[in-house]
Parts: C-alpha cells; sequence; structure tokens
C-alpha cells in the first residue's frame, strides 16, 4: 500500500488546526465560565432579593451550561454531528444513569435542597454526623466549616437523606445563672435589689423571655449564728453576649458582696 506524503501532510495540517483550535476553544471556554459564574454572583447580589445559597447554585448551574455548550462545539469542530451524539447518548443512557446515579442523586438532592432551603449560608448545622457552618451549595457537594475552621464537603444526596439540626433557624437566647452566698438580712436584700436594677437597664438583655432577669433565694440555717443566704441569678440574653454578661454579674456580686461584708460595715 503506498502512502500519499502530501495527502498525509495536508490531512495533518488540518487536523492538527483543528485541534490547535479546540485547544484554544476550551481556554476561551474554560474562561467563559468563570465569566459566567462571577456574573451571575454579581447580578443576584445585586438585587439583595435572592439569598446566597440561590445565588451560589444558580452561578454554578451558569458555569457547567458554558462548558456543556464549549464541549459540543469542540465535538462539531471535530466533524462530530451533534444529533448522532444524541441518538448514542440515547442508546447508552442507561449505562450511564447506573454508571452515574450517586452523581445524579446528588444532582437531585442538590436541586432539593435549593427548593426548600432547610438552611442558609451562615446557619450552624448537624447533618450526617457532621457539625457545621454553612459555606457553600454546588451542583453535587455542600461545604461546612467546623468548629476548628476545617471544611466539611458532604455529598447532597447524604445531606437531603438525613435529618437536619439546625440551630440557627429560630432565634436563641443565652442562659446566664450566677449562684453565690450572701449573709442573711439587709446585706441579701440590698444585694438583690441592686443586681436586679443594674440588670434590667442592661440592652443585652433579650426582652421577649418572662421574665428577662430572676433572683432567686435559698436560705442556709446549719450556722444559726451566722444564716446565709443563696442567692441565684438568672438572666435571658442574646447567646453572643452570655459570657460577657456573666463575667459582669460576677463583678458586680463580688463589688456588691465586698461592700456588704461585716467588716466593710464596722469600718463605716
Amino acid at each position: 500500500m503506498t502512502v500519499n506524503l502530501e495527502t498525509l501532510k495536508a490531512s495533518l495540517v488540518i487536523y492538527g488546526l483543528d485541534a490547535i483550535y479546540a485547544a484554544v476553544l476550551l481556554i476561551v471556554g474554560w474562561w467563559l465560565s468563570g465569566v459566567a459564574y462571577r456574573s451571575v454572583c454579581r447580578l443576584l447580589t445585586l438585587t439583595h432579593r435572592v439569598d446566597a445559597l440561590v445565588t451560589a447554585f444558580l452561578a454554578s448551574l451558569a458555569r457547567y451550561a458554558t462548558l456543556v455548550i464549549v464541549g459540543i462545539a469542540v465535538l462539531q469542530m471535530f466533524g462530530i454531528q451533534t444529533a448522532s451524539l444524541v441518538a448514542v447518548l440515547g442508546a447508552t443512557s442507561l449505562a450511564i444513569g447506573l454508571a452515574l446515579q450517586g452523581t445524579l442523586s446528588n444532582l437531585a438532592a442538590g436541586v432539593m435542597l435549593l427548593i426548600f432551603r432547610p438552611f442558609r449560608i451562615g446557619h450552624e448545622v448537624d447533618v450526617g454526623g457532621r457539625a457545621g457552618t454553612v459555606n457553600s451549595l454546588s451542583l453535587f457537594m455542600t461545604e461546612l466549616v467546623g468548629a476548628d475552621n476545617t471544611q466539611i464537603l458532604l455529598p447532597n444526596a447524604a445531606v437531603w437523606g438525613q435529618p437536619i439540626l439546625n440551630h440557627s433557624a429560630y432565634p436563641r437566647t443565652g442562659d446566664v445563672k450566677v449562684s453565690f452566698p450572701v449573709p442573711a438580712g439587709a446585706p441579701a436584700d440590698a444585694i438583690a435589689n441592686t443586681v436586679l436594677r443594674e440588670l434590667r437597664s442592661d440592652p443585652r438583655l433579650d426582652r421577649r423571655a418572662q421574665p428577662a432577669v430572676h433572683v432567686s433565694r435559698v436560705i442556709d440555717i446549719t450556722h444559726a449564728d451566722r444564716p446565709v443566704v443563696e442567692l441565684t441569678v438568672t438572666a435571658a440574653v442574646k447567646p453572643t453576649d452570655t459570657d460577657a454578661v456573666r463575667q459582669e454579674v460576677l463583678d458586680r456580686v463580688g463589688r456588691l458582696v465586698a461592700e456588704h461584708s461585716p467588716s466593710a460595715s464596722a469600718e463605716r
């Protein structure tokens, strides 16, 4: 068999140019997919009406759609007809579906999470035995940020198919509870009234809780000559202010106990 070098050379030149064009098209398509992702994010963010979770999902969808269009264009460049390609894909759809059932289930679960939105970006959730803050939702994965700032990637099917405990869905209150012994009698009443008055004016209290501040008394008569009252201060505050309010209550109580101690009374 004889080989026509001129024909072979011409074919190599043609297919070589096609390969170069295809590579350039793939690079441009990859760049365009990034542009589409950023454009959708920017457009939906400007509206201020679309949830960040929906924005990330739609932007990811636009990126993959752009890549699919570029892939079809590359196939057409090599003479592969899309009609025949669709026929081939239709004939092998069963095999592809079986092979990619896990991936397709993740995609379907991602759509369900987007529609029902059991959580939003920034919510603290427990799902699939993992706890963290929701960072993003893509077509196939849900990303959480753990307490130690670790990345947790969960398949959407695992998220949708598991009970979801959302700690941020409803407003929460923090509970401050401080107990301390004080001398019985007038000092106990004075300290309790002062703590109640100062705490009730604190803007960090959760006014929805009833009562927002409460002081209970338990009398210890073990020592009859020196009776003691155990005061317990309970306050409902915002969760982020729990530690700060607790420390302030301890400081106030320490100051008040020192002011009403027998030695301080004797000095006065």
